[in-house]
C-alpha cells in the first residue's frame, strides 16, 4: 500500500486529462463569492521535478504534458496554473492536484489533503506550507468520511488512488455512496485508470447505477512504452458543475489528435 510514488508518472497523459478537468471545475467554483472546500484523498507530494531521474526514466511526462500543453489555450485554467508553478519553481516543475487546487483557491476557501505514505506526506507538508492547507497523514477514504460534510459545504472532493490496492475497485462505490449521503451537494470526482483487462468495469457499472446523472468521461491513448499497461484515463464526476461537460468534449478532441 505504501510503495506508490507519483514522481515516476507526474505529467503523464492521465495527469493532463485529470488536471485539466480539475482546474476548469475549480475555476468555476471560485468565480462566485461563496467560500469553497476542497478535499483530496490521495494527495501525493503536490510538486514534482520532471527532470528528476525517476520521471526521466519512465518518459511519461515527455509523452504527456510536453506533447499536449500547446493544445490548450493560453488562458485555460490548467495552463495558467502551469505557468505560475514554473515561474516559482523552474521550467521542469509540475504541479500535482493539491498544488493546482491551492493556486486556484482563495483565502476564504479551505484545503484538506490526505496522504498516508510517510515520505510523500513529508514532501506534501513542505510543498503546501505557504497555503495553510490542512494536511492529514491518514487513510484517504476514512479521512474523507470524517471531513464530510465539510465547512463550507460548497466544494469539491478528488478521489485519486493509485489502484495498487485491487480492493479499491470493489470498495470505491461503497465509499462514494457513503460520502454522497453525508454531502449530497458536494462535487465528488473520481479518477481511474483504463487497463487492458478493464478491472474498472464492474466499479463503473455500480457507480452508474448509484449516480445516473454523473458525468463519465474517458480518453484513450497508446501505451508510452512496450509492456506499459495504462491505455487510458477516466473521470467519474458526481454533481458535475457547469462547464465540466464542455471541457470533457474538448479533451476528447485534444486526445483524439494524438492518434493522427
Amino acid at each position: 500500500m505504501l510503495s506508490y510514488q507519483h514522481l515516476y508518472h507526474a505529467g503523464n497523459l492521465a495527469d493532463v486529462h485529470k488536471h485539466a478537468l480539475l482546474c476548469v471545475m475549480l475555476d468555476y467554483l471560485t468565480q462566485k463569492d461563496k467560500p469553497v472546500s476542497y478535499i483530496e484523498t490521495h494527495a501525493g507530494r503536490g510538486l514534482y521535478d520532471l527532470a528528476a531521474p525517476e520521471a526521466v526514466k519512465t518518459g511519461e511526462a515527455a509523452q504527456g504534458i510536453s506533447v499536449l500543453e500547446q493544445a490548450f489555450a493560453k488562458d485555460h485554467p490548467y495552463r495558467r496554473r502551469l505557468s505560475e508553478v514554473r515561474a516559482q519553481h523552474g521550467p521542469e516543475a509540475y504541479p500535482g492536484s493539491p498544488l493546482l487546487a491551492a493556486l486556484s483557491l482563495r483565502e476564504t476557501d479551505t484545503l484538506h489533503l490526505a496522504e498516508l505514505h510517510p515520505q510523500e506526506h513529508q514532501m506534501l507538508t513542505r510543498n503546501l506550507l505557504p497555503w495553510g492547507a490542512h494536511i492529514h497523514q491518514a487513510d484517504g477514504f476514512q479521512q474523507a468520511l470524517a471531513l464530510t460534510p465539510p465547512t463550507p459545504r460548497r466544494g469539491l472532493m478528488l478521489i485519486d488512488p493509485s489502484f495498487e490496492v485491487k480492493a479499491d475497485y470493489a470498495n470505491i462505490p461503497k465509499h462514494m455512496a457513503a460520502l454522497n449521503r453525508k454531502w449530497n451537494v458536494g462535487i465528488i470526482a473520481l479518477w481511474y485508470p483504463l487497463l487492458p483487462n478493464a478491472p474498472h468495469r464492474a466499479m463503473l457499472e455500480a457507480l452508474e447505477q448509484q449516480f445516473p446523472e454523473a458525468l463519465r468521461h474517458e480518453v484513450r491513448f497508446p501505451p508510452v512504452r512496450e509492456g506499459h499497461g495504462l491505455v487510458g484515463s477516466g473521470m467519474f464526476i458526481v454533481n458535475p458543475p457547469w462547464g465540466a461537460e464542455a471541457e470533457a468534449k474538448e479533451l476528447t478532441r485534444i486526445f483524439n489528435g494524438l492518434s493522427r
